[in-house]
């Protein structure tokens, strides 16, 4: 009976979290296109900041803290996850993207997946372990669906909760949940992007070292992200009234895009992305994404941080090529995951996702990029799940006892 219950849930869960992806992604559509043809409206940035600064000071204060919010709750539950947060991640996400905000998407999904699934505890009389189970499935089916990576969603979420009871069953629901919203997302006529890698070198002693080399500046990029994201979230809190953090940031980013008149940097940069697989990208793009994301994001502009480190990972591996001899698309590839996987500590998940987006045959070298990553990055990234630095540390504790035996 137990199990009936959990495979109900599931499938309800999974059919409301993978409309709600397919809702957002198709309206993110939308914004960006109207953006890239009225590029005028980059101007009303700070007024766009001001109205989600607003929204969450005066209606939202229980809600900003976002997927935090979700982690804490998962940890130590206290209350339920107000419904709310699902709608205004959303309104609050489109807005970013529509003035011209550097921001993501994957924060919006696993919000919105997590506060659908929260709604449960109101109709079943679930203990905390459970309930943290809900939270779980939620998670997973947001990121699964937002990103069509449906593994990779089921393993991030238990990454990031760092679950350690039941796995087995928790991995069952989990992935399950993120099949269903992955598959509910594509029927509602969503497309994701594609990316390829045409040549493949054979593996060899020497591509695992240039390989293990590139890592580490995948890692390096990826502590810089999360230094500038906390450091710029810092300074803004200095300003005393919350609304007036958005509209200040959104001035100097709007100034930024007129100045230099480039829009490439804002937004998701799926184009960019893209290109940076085929074209050589600018010197220092993968720079000005890492403070362009942090800067809107420490502001409180809303969204993800994912899609940028994408852009960040591959316009880095891009021009990595100038000194480590590998193919341009199987560094950039290398760079998408790597620096993800340095960001968020979530190395098993990055793997799967590297494997879900560009093959098995890739997989080795983009498992041994994001594993130098995990280690170079430091032991801070973009979630603050306390048990997942502890983890972690524990892991950097293990590998310093085998290299002194």
């Amino acid at each position: 009976m137990k199990w009936l219950k959990w495979i109900a849930i599931c499938v309800i869960v999974g059919l409301l979290a993978g409309s709600a992806s397919a809702l957002f992604l198709l309206s993110l559509d939308k914004v960006t296109e109207f953006r890239q043809h009225h590029i005028w409206i980059v101007n009303f940035l700070p007024i766009a900041g001001f109205i989600i600064g607003l929204g969450y000071y005066y209606g939202g204060k229980d809600v900003e803290k976002g997927n935090d919010l979700l982690i804490s709750e998962f940890q130590q539950s206290q209350q339920k996850i107000p419904f709310k947060m699902g709608w205004m991640i959303y309104l609050s996400t489109l807005l970013t993207h529509l003035f011209g905000g550097s921001a993501g998407r994957e924060g919006t999904a696993v919000q919105m997946g997590g506060s659908i699934a929260d709604q449960f505890s109101n109709v079943f009389k679930f203990d905390s372990e459970e309930k943290g189970y809900l939270l779980l499935i939620g998670m997973s089916a947001g990121f699964a669906s937002v990103f069509g990576t449906p593994l990779a969603g089921a393993i991030f979420a238990l990454e990031i909760l760092v679950v350690k009871k039941s796995i087995p069953g928790v991995l069952a629901i989990s992935v399950a949940t993120a099949y269903i919203a992955h598959y509910t997302c594509l029927a509602w006529t969503v497309q994701h992007t594609h990316y390829s890698i045409v040549v493949l070198p054979e593996l060899s002693f020497i591509n695992i070292i240039l390989a293990l080399l590139a890592g580490v500046f995948f890692g390096l990029a990826a502590n810089l992200f999360v230094f500038s994201k906390n450091k710029f979230h810092g300074l803004f809190q200095k300003i005393k009234w919350a609304p007036l953090r958005p509209f200040i940031g959104g001035i100097f980013i709007a100034f930024f895009i007129v100045a230099t008149r480039s829009t490439q940097f804002i937004g998701l940069g799926i184009p960019q992305i893209v290109d940076a697989f085929i074209h050589p990208a600018g010197h220092y793009d993968f720079l000005i994404k890492i403070l362009l994301t942090a800067f809107t994001l420490g502001a409180g502009f809303k969204g993800g941080e994912v899609t940028p480190l994408f852009f960040i990972g591959a316009t880095l591996g891009n021009i990595l090529i100038w000194f480590i001899p590998l193919p341009m698309a199987l560094l950039a590839a290398m760079g998408f995951v790597a620096v993800f996987a340095g960001a968020t500590n979530c190395i098993i998940a990055s793997i799967v996702l590297g494997i879900e987006i560009f093959g098995l045959s890739a997989g080795l070298y983009i498992g041994l990029a994001s594993v130098m990553a995990y280690f170079t990055s430091g032991m801070t990234g973009i979630y603050t799940s306390p048990m997942q630095q502890k983890w972690k540390h524990q892991v950097y504790h293990s590998l310093k006892n085998i290299i002194k035996f």
